[in-house]
């Protein structure tokens, strides 16, 4: 693939999209909506920005990825298998008995650096990862992906101080704040806002993109290289169920099954 070509990765999004929906619905368990939010960025990452080897997956020199949102688990699946770190065709046993594609993010599967779902832990794990890199004198970076439900947890803000005190430039963290959550609206739930200044006062450098555009998102990306002595903490606005009319921006869709029908529809508005 070009290093950027929009119209390709608008289409891997739409493939991407069609595979979490098949997997999901074929498991008969999984998060549609959260999944379908991070397309856009994921897509971002491993075909444009992040350093990595899917023929040699522990590579000492790759960056790393943590997707602290582990209930997402079938958007890393799709973007690992797309990328060629396991068959495409392994994504059929997702969530089955004995598969490594568990629900929730699992280290069992090649390009996976480390197992979440136990929310808000993710963030500390990449401080570790970032401080260690650091001290090998390598140029990787580490990039975590978050969920704006999760980061209503206290460790997550415990993260952000030794991130800015230990000056880790070598690490992005990414929001997908589609500003739903599990039951209901974040800001019902507890509001985080004003975020964007919270994490500055932590001593983040911080920027806001549409988190479906792929050009923010690379420009974001590139923004990194010039950012020196501070943590980077990318806000992206998305849209939960994005991609599907029926499926956006409604908390039912967080793990709810589409029924045979609306599994159909989803389908023929994806293009499938």
């Amino acid at each position: 693939m070009p290093k950027f070509d929009i119209t390709a990765f608008q289409e891997k999004a739409r493939h991407y999209r069609e595979d979490i929906l098949t997997m999901v619905c074929d498991a008969g368990s999984g998060h549609i909506g959260g999944a379908f939010s991070g397309v856009e960025i994921l897509v971002s990452l491993y075909h444009y920005k992040m350093r990595h080897n899917p023929q040699n997956p522990s590579w000492s020199q790759r960056d790393r990825f943590i997707m602290s949102k582990g209930h997402a688990s079938a958007l890393l699946y799709v973007t690992l298998a797309d990328c060629g770190y396991f068959p495409k065709e392994e994504l059929k046993t997702f969530r089955k008995l004995n598969s490594r594609l568990q629900g929730h993010v699992y280290s069992g599967v090649p390009g996976v650096e480390f197992s979440t779902g136990a929310l808000g832990q993710g963030l500390s794990v990449s401080c570790g990862i970032a401080l260690g890199v650091k001290l090998r004198q390598s140029d990787s970076r580490v990039y975590c992906f978050l969920g704006d439900g999760e980061i209503q947890e206290g460790q997550n803000w415990e993260a952000a101080m030794t991130a800015s005190q230990h000056k880790l430039d070598n690490l992005c963290a990414i929001l997908d704040q589609n500003k739903i959550q599990q039951n209901d609206l974040v800001s019902k739930i507890k509001n985080e806002e004003p975020l964007a200044d919270k994490w500055r006062s932590f001593g983040w450098e911080v920027i806001e993109v549409d988190g479906h555009n792929f050009s923010e998102l690379t420009a974001a990306l590139d923004a990194l290289d010039r950012i020196k002595g501070k943590p980077v903490f990318i806000i992206a606005h998305t849209v939960k169920g994005k991609g599907v009319s029926f499926m956006e921006n409604q908390a039912k869709w967080h793990s709810r099954l589409p029924t045979p029908r609306e599994r159909q529809a989803a389908l023929e508005e994806l293009g499938g």
